[in-house]
């Protein structure tokens, strides 16, 4: 009996000395819909989860969410007692596509749709409505107006038309969001955002002279001679007996540059076949697949679908294989040639040919968040209604955009670059810059560039790293009436 309580006592105190580790449980937020749809889930996570860091779940059950005494809010059509409210359209709840009609307000610098009124809301606007507009890319599904190479034009965009297409609402509208939301819970944990930087690089020609075969060679100099252009022909005639390097040639520049400020850029190589608007070397090329494979070992690469590869699912695989081979491993990330989009035709074919990660969205002739965001996005195909593995990753701003569609100089394409870098850097986004062999190769049209390339980047590398999740001071302000109804 004696040895029984003495065994009972040290087994007490050997558990009580344990050290039984904590275990954190993250706070979860509960969220009352009227209804739980494809659409509401993809917006919530990206908002509440991607952007802000908060768990959550969806109810429908109202009981339920009244009795539920951690953070919550309604996302609905009309609001239920004194918990915080963000009033609904109708748009998230639907599986149709249809022309929209929205009114618009004002909210803290920025223009937004779906204004909404009635007293009590956390927002003027339905955010979430907004964002999935803006992201899903819902205007592109309508509009039947294109360019001369079939594009959605960015000046028929509702951000460019309404003076919003340089500012990522999407990131600027999610953070108001988390600061309201703190307003009423201070416990509120936000993640820290990260401002990250991807240059990218698209070879559209590898070289302008070199490697060319003996055709396009001789034809390149006798349309110099018969052209006039003398200062083109002693370039091309330097170039091709090894007195002077080939224009195009800047990727020891762009290594260096990698080295420097510790860059880790994606390359798109065109591999499509000689066309009109597809001019690089053939991939067959023994030079050619020796430069992809050192641009593979400083960096990842992608594939630049060609132009005439476009909605062409056998042109489109032929190259894609062709890229593989040289590369000796799978081909995941893609980019189309003259950013050639059809909204969701293109994105279907790549996720068929197991493409995963697409940097197309952006616009050509204007500067700018073309979905709203300056992050990484799944896509939404919004023909069959539902949310893919499809990541689409936006950039913000291209060379070309500033050297040939607003005509801008060196020093007025930085200080554009410098403000959308900003922009991103606010809200702890992501930056995409968009540039091209020839332009760092600094000759004739693109003199000045590579110096303003290297300004640019010396600029990105004093951004601060980390951006503060939404803070708020100790007074609980109270909601925000919507906007006077007309």
């Amino acid at each position: 009996m004696i040895l029984i309580c003495v065994f009972k006592i040290f087994l007490l105190v050997f558990v009580v000395s344990i050290e039984i580790p904590f275990i954190f449980v993250p706070m979860k937020m509960l969220v009352l819909v009227p209804k739980v749809t494809g659409r509401v889930m993809y917006v919530f996570n990206l908002m509440l989860n991607q952007l802000l860091g908060l768990e959550y779940d969806l109810t429908i059950d109202a009981e339920q969410f009244k009795a539920f005494d951690g953070p919550k809010f309604h996302y609905g059509p009309q609001r239920l007692g004194d918990e915080p409210f963000v009033k609904s359209v109708d748009l998230l709840f639907e599986r149709h596509i249809h022309e929209q009609s929205f009114r618009t307000t004002d909210f803290e610098g920025t223009t937004v749709p779906y204004a909404v009124y009635g007293q009590g809301n956390l927002m003027p606007f339905d955010v979430f409505a907004a964002s999935f507009f803006l992201v899903a890319r819902y205007e592109e599904y309508l509009s039947q107006v294109r360019d001369q190479y079939g594009r959605f034009r960015a000046e028929s965009s509702w951000m460019f038309v309404n003076g919003m297409l340089q500012k990522p609402l999407v990131d600027i509208w999610t953070v108001a969001l988390g600061k309201r939301l703190k307003e009423c819970y201070p416990d509120l944990p936000f993640k820290k955002r990260r401002f990250e930087f991807v240059p990218t690089y698209d070879i559209d020609a590898a070289w302008a002279y070199k490697h060319k075969g003996p055709y396009r060679t001789l034809g390149g100099f006798f349309r110099d001679l018969f052209s006039g252009d003398r200062a083109n022909l002693r370039e091309r005639h330097q170039v091709m007996r090894g007195k002077r390097m080939d224009p195009f040639d800047s990727f020891e520049f762009q290594f260096a540059l990698q080295r420097e400020f510790k860059l880790k850029p994606i390359y798109f190589i065109l591999c499509g076949d000689y066309d009109t608007y597809d001019k690089n070397v053939p991939i067959r090329k023994p030079a050619f697949q020796a430069l992809i494979k050192r641009l593979g070992d400083y960096a990842d690469v992608g594939i630049h679908p060609s132009f005439a590869s476009y909605l062409d699912s056998n042109k489109l695989r032929k190259e894609i294989d062709s890229l593989s081979e040289v590369l000796h491993r799978p081909v995941t990330k893609s980019r189309q040639h003259f950013l050639r989009m059809n909204l969701p035709r293109s994105y279907q074919k790549l996720i068929e040919l197991d493409i995963s990660d697409d940097y197309t969205m952006g616009f050509a002739s204007q500067a700018g968040f073309r979905a709203g965001i300056a992050d990484t996005f799944l896509f939404y195909d919004l023909e069959n209604d539902m949310v893919t593995n499809f990541r689409v990753h936006p950039f913000a701003l291209m060379d070309g955009t500033m050297r040939d569609y607003l005509d801008l100089d060196v020093d007025a394409s930085l200080r554009v670059a410098k403000q959308l870098v900003d922009e991103v850097k606010a809200v702890g986004g992501t930056f995409i810059y968009l540039t091209h062999n020839e332009t760092l190769g600094g000759v004739k049209r693109w003199q000045g560039w590579p110096e303003m390339y290297c300004q640019l980047l010396k600029y990105i590398t004093k951004a601060p790293e980390l951006v503060e999740g939404p803070t708020v001071n100790n007074k609980v302000p109270e909601p925000v009436e919507g906007p006077n109804k007309p």
